[in-house]
């Protein structure tokens, strides 16, 4: 089993965030705000578990697309 090649994939797939979030930075923000929102008005300063499903469903989506475009 060859470790060399997982890390390999994994660096080269961590190449692409900047990529990704450069595409995705409506989607990135909307995300960011709702995790900010979410911890500033808790007064535990916690997130609950799916405070903000509908950004990051959009933000994955955004990642997934953006993704496959970069791939071709």
């Amino acid at each position: 089993m060859q470790s060399s090649n997982v890390w390999s994939r994994s660096r080269a797939k961590m190449r692409l965030l900047p990529d990704l979030l450069a595409q995705c930075s409506a989607e990135a923000t909307a995300y960011g705000k709702c995790v900010s929102a979410a911890t500033t008005t808790s007064s535990k300063q916690e997130l609950s578990r799916n405070s903000c499903v509908p950004e990051f469903e959009a933000l994955r989506i955004c990642f997934r697309s953006a993704a496959k475009k970069g791939a071709k």
